[in-house]
């Protein structure tokens, strides 16, 4: 299990889920470093900070530019994060099939949701405390073999990022990593049909952080602490 409280540093959280967890960690007592890609505009963060003076840290952060997390991990020298979870991510071209998808638009979604996770993580590593979990945020949509068909470049650059998190506990057989499904929630990416809220989502997940953030070896499951099938 992971401490009771601590710090907890969150890549992109500047809205929805990731502004979510913010607030959830705060109001378990947790100190929160939180990276945004433009700090001037992260409205929500600041009123979280308003709320829990000295336990909101902002950082600006963007995860598809080269060097930007060795550059944040240069500028939390002397901090320790307790758990570490990558939530940047993104959808746009969610309906096309992907021959229908322009070559540039899926080579940023699987920039953005395959390649940065991993990397980010791997850069900060050494801000992180010994056994810290790694949390990445994929999506059930991501196993293939739960595949049911449609949002193909979503589906196979999260299918991707399963695979570069397992690769990443076969590398740091020390930590938890977990792949996690925040189940269908109503954010942007979400959209108003999505049957849970926010605050739903991020409790569960914490909790499941809280269960399973100190064991070792990979785990791919949703806000509940389900297994997904890969």
């Amino acid at each position: 299990m992971t401490t009771s409280s601590g710090t907890i540093l969150l890549i992109g959280a500047s809205r929805g889920l990731g502004l979510g967890l913010a607030g959830e960690y705060l109001a378990r007592g947790w100190k929160v470093i939180a990276t945004v890609r433009d700090p001037a505009r992260a409205d929500g963060l600041r009123a979280l900070g308003d709320s829990y003076p000295g336990h909101l840290r902002v950082e600006a952060l963007d995860v598809t530019e080269a060097g930007a997390a060795a550059g944040l991990a240069g500028r939390l020298a002397g901090a320790r994060a307790d758990v570490l979870f990558v939530v940047a991510g993104r959808s746009g071209f969610s309906m096309a099939p992907i021959h229908e998808v322009p070559a540039e638009g899926a080579a940023l979604e699987f920039l953005t949701n395959a390649y940065a996770p991993p990397v980010v993580a791997e850069a900060l590593l050494p801000r992180l405390t010994p056994h810290a979990p790694v949390v990445l945020m994929t999506s059930i949509l991501g196993s293939i073999a739960n595949n049911a068909g449609g949002m193909e470049l979503y589906r196979a650059s999260k299918a991707a990022l399963n695979m570069f998190g397992s690769l990443f506990a076969i590398r740091h057989p020390e930590r938890a990593v977990l792949l996690m499904h925040p189940g269908w929630v109503r954010t942007d990416m979400g959209g108003s049909s999505a049957p849970l809220d926010v605050p739903t989502s991020v409790r569960g997940m914490a909790d499941v952080i809280a269960a399973r953030g100190g064991g070792r070896g990979v785990a791919y499951v949703d806000y509940a602490g389900a297994s997904i099938p890969w």
